[in-house]
């Protein structure tokens, strides 16, 4: 493919870190008249086998040698996964986000499971990932990577906002996209509806039937969360150290609706500041799973004064998938695919490690 190609077939896919499952978005994207357009042909959620769950909740405290492994067995089980998601279906390449086990660009390492060259191997098809490295080698936060599609492919917004294991949003300023992350969201949210036997809290029904915990939302206001431009991105290793043992305290004492309840309107409450703060009246996209927390959502538009807007399906569930295969697009492209003011780097810049089929 050369920079002149007007037309791009891209499996963009896409692993959080609320272990949901595995989003799978076939995309085709036009360039024409200086602009990109996408449309999203399918796109699947592929629930994680209870044994790849498994081994991905425990890979934050595996040793060396069982981390190097899993790295391998999990670029396979995503090359398995995407051959039998296309069915022989031609594709340019595979966009691979992978799967965040570690985030520490404050100590220069950043770490995404599931080996690009054992994913193209096993897909048979040509393979972009590893798109964080070389921002943390430049001095960025390696995230977020996703304002850069914010930017060319919904530039009619004021904000873009993803509602995911974390919370993050990027915003709309002419010719920048600045973008932080806001806090923890379903990785919190997922665990208290596991302690009710639920998978996540549908609809946030399980949330709206609980009351407000007055004592831990004050704890929770004592983190001193004020999400802006700039700061550092947030990671498992921040959610361990502060939100969860703040959690803990209340977890044996309080019913899993209650604690559902008070996570979420905290949630509501520091999202809407920052909403109000930065985009004022104007229009959101808000995707991601918590999109669909309808007792949030609720929650955060009577809060503020933005324009709450979430999207149909498929874009509601795939917009990260989306954006990361077209990551996929501006490096195969040598374009610019990371953005300095999203991410702190030293510069904006092209990044993505690329695999040929062996």
């Amino acid at each position: 493919m050369t920079k002149e190609k007007a037309s791009y077939r891209v499996l963009g896919m896409m692993s959080g870190t609320s272990l949901d499952g595995l989003d799978m978005a076939l995309c085709t994207f036009r360039f024409k008249n200086g602009r990109y357009t996408y449309f999203i042909e399918k796109a699947l959620t592929l629930p994680y086998p209870k044994k790849i769950s498994a081994m991905l909740q425990k890979a934050y405290s595996d040793g060396g040698r069982e981390l190097v492994k899993l790295h391998l067995e999990y670029g396979s089980y995503l090359g398995d996964c995407a051959r039998d998601f296309l069915q022989n279906q031609q594709v340019d390449f595979i966009a691979s986000h992978g799967h965040t086990v570690f985030h520490q660009p404050n100590e220069g390492y950043t770490f995404q499971l599931g080996n690009g060259r054992a994913l193209a191997q096993a897909a048979n098809c040509p393979v972009i990932c590893d798109f964080r490295t070389a921002d943390v080698l430049k001095g960025g936060e390696g995230a977020p990577l996703v304002p850069i599609g914010d930017k060319l492919l919904f530039p009619d917004y004021a904000a873009c906002m993803n509602l995911g294991g974390y919370s993050n949003i990027s915003l709309s300023r002419g010719t920048s996209q600045p973008a932080f992350d806001l806090m923890p969201f379903n990785v919190i949210l997922n665990r208290l509806a596991q302690r009710a036997g639920k998978p996540y809290d549908a609809g946030g029904n399980l949330a709206k039937s609980g009351s407000c915990i007055s004592n831990l939302y004050k704890d929770l206001e004592a983190l001193n969360l004020h999400p802006q431009a700039g700061q550092k991105s947030l990671g498992t290793e921040w959610t361990q150290q502060f939100y969860l043992p703040v959690l803990r305290e209340y977890e044996n004492k309080r019913s899993p609706a209650d604690l559902l309840n008070t996570a979420t309107q905290f949630a509501a409450f520091q999202i809407s500041e920052v909403l109000d703060r930065e985009v004022g009246t104007g229009r959101v996209l808000v995707t991601g799973g918590g999109a669909k927390n309808t007792f949030f959502i609720e929650q955060l538009s009577a809060k503020t004064t933005a324009s709450i807007h979430v999207p149909d399906n498929p874009l509601t569930d795939f917009k990260e998938a989306l954006i990361f295969a077209f990551l996929g697009v501006l490096r195969h492209r040598g374009e610019i695919n990371v953005l300095r003011e999203a991410t702190g780097a030293s510069e904006s810049h092209c990044a993505g490690e690329m695999y040929a089929v062996c």
